[in-house]
């Protein structure tokens, strides 16, 4: 019988390399063909996050001002980053800014709670409900208004003052008193000694161990600044008895609202959920000779912008 055709073999061939050669293909193109981007990693409710971020007032007098930051840099800038009145550093270098670790959600405890090596706070419900959504290492702006941040503040914080006010030229008030207004200066009869809020000389015309007796020797002209801006005497009268008023005239005016610190002289503050060391001359309403201080928090009342950078994010 005579032999079979001799070029099956090469076609088996030939059909093993196009099956090979089409599986490669396929292989190369199902590991280079083109991808969609990898999805972006955004803040979910219930997250705990670390952010840096820049608190500066979105409204009022001091509007662009900053009044807290996580960032070291923003806060040695004074030029770039102007200061609210009421700012405070968190420390004197580096160390003492560090990212914020926020709990996103409004179940936090007030003390906040610690994972790892870092405690998750909680904040006012503005700021977190801003970084919903945010993604990592983007920088975005979170406006807070007040009912969402620290609220209008507190009515009893607010003590409206005449300008022009009146202080007795004999005055007699207890030891303890004297001693503690006085600081430093012991009261003797008939020793003379300094006001430590005017300036102007006393006269200690009776003291003993309950009660010290003086007199103020003001003089018209005398100016003072016991609160933080000049204070004036326009008047001092007398009576038969001896007794009298001085008359003190608050040299502020309206453009002195919303950006003039002063402290309380020889009170406490009206309140017991505001600042008690000072307060912000929040008006000046020279038709009715009037001025408000506000002893609230410089940041009740106001809205808020901070930028925020999300720079990690805990599921």
């Amino acid at each position: 019988m005579a032999a079979g055709p001799s070029w099956i073999p090469y076609a088996a061939l030939a059909v093993v390399v196009i099956i090979v050669g089409a599986a490669v293909g396929l292989y190369v193109y199902y590991h280079a063909k083109p991808t969609g981007p990898a999805a972006v990693r955004t803040v979910h409710l219930g997250d705990n996050v670390t952010v840096n971020y820049v608190g500066v007032f979105g409204s009022g007098s001091q509007n662009g001002r900053v009044f807290d930051t996580s960032v070291y840099s923003v806060a040695t800038s004074g030029a770039s980053w102007p200061k609210s009145l009421e700012y405070t550093p968190r420390g004197t270098g580096p160390s003492a800014y560090k990212p914020l670790a926020v709990h996103v959600g409004s179940n936090t405890p007030s003390s906040g709670y610690t994972i790892g090596n870092l405690s998750f706070i909680s904040v006012v419900p503005g700021f977190w409900q801003g970084l919903l959504g945010l993604p990592g290492n983007q920088t975005s702006s979170v406006v807070v208004p007040p009912p969402l941040g620290y609220g209008y503040g507190d009515p009893a914080c607010r003590l409206t003052r005449p300008l022009v006010q009146t202080l007795p030229v004999l005055n007699t008030v207890t030891r303890a008193n004297f001693t503690t207004v006085f600081s430093g200066q012991t009261p003797q009869t008939g020793s003379t000694l300094t006001d430590p809020h005017y300036g102007w000389p006393i006269f200690v015309l009776n003291a003993n161990a309950t009660f010290v007796s003086y007199e103020n020797l003001a003089t018209v002209g005398d100016t003072a600044s016991p609160a933080g801006w000049p204070v004036l005497v326009t008047a001092v009268s007398s009576t038969p008895n001896g007794s009298g008023l001085i008359t003190l005239q608050n040299e502020l005016s309206p453009a002195d609202a919303g950006v003039l610190l002063g402290k309380p002289v020889g009170e406490r503050a009206p309140c017991t959920t505001g600042t008690s060391n000072q307060f912000l001359v929040s008006s000046v309403d020279l038709l009715n000779g009037t001025f408000t201080e506000d002893f609230n928090r410089e940041v009740n009342g106001q809205t808020l912008i901070f930028l925020v950078t999300v720079l990690n994010i805990y599921r």
